[in-house]
Order: C-alpha cells, then structure tokens, then sequence
C-alpha cells in the first residue's frame, strides 16, 4: 500500500477531498519525523511507537580495500508495534 492509496481510501471513507487528506497525512508524517530529529518519541496507542534506537560503535570492513573501519555510534528511528497490532496481523495473516 502506498501514501496515495492510504490518501484514496482515507478520502472514501470520510467523504473528504483527496487534497485535503493529502495534506493531513503529510503533515502527519513531517510531525512525526521532526519529533523523531528532536529527540522526542512519537507514542500512538492502540498502534505503536516511533522511537530513536542508538546503535553503538562498531567495528565495519571496507572488503574492496581490505581495511577495517570504525563505524560511530549513531541513532535511527524504528517503530515498535503495539501488542494489540500484533495480535491482530498474527491472527488475521497465517504463515503463507
């Protein structure tokens, strides 16, 4: 599913032009991301959590020079899911 699919049927259901949902679901996504470049966590019950996980210094290797490199500590945003969330793709999605 994509964002204009996700705009298409938000639209269809509420009766709400596409522009405007457009918009919503947009502004939706650029307040989570600037929440997450913050530092603050994005909390949605019932659907899950945007977070910053810190990934700690490692080291990498550079296999076309052979040569080992160290990689920074750094943080990236992930998303946990709700137990509710869970539970329904689990019961509603049997292994295919």
């Amino acid at each position: 599913m994509t964002k204009a699919d996700i705009v298409a049927k938000i639209s269809e259901k509420l009766g709400l032009e596409k522009g405007d949902v457009q918009a919503t679901v947009e502004t939706f996504m650029e307040e989570v991301k600037n929440s997450l470049e913050t530092g603050d966590n994005v909390y949605l019950r019932g659907f899950g959590s945007f977070i910053i996980k810190t990934r700690a210094e490692k080291t990498g290797r550079n296999i076309s020079k052979n040569t080992t490199i160290k990689i920074p500590a750094h943080n990236i945003p992930a998303f946990k899911p709700a137990k509710v969330f869970v539970e329904g793709v689990k019961t509603n999605n049997e292994a295919k």
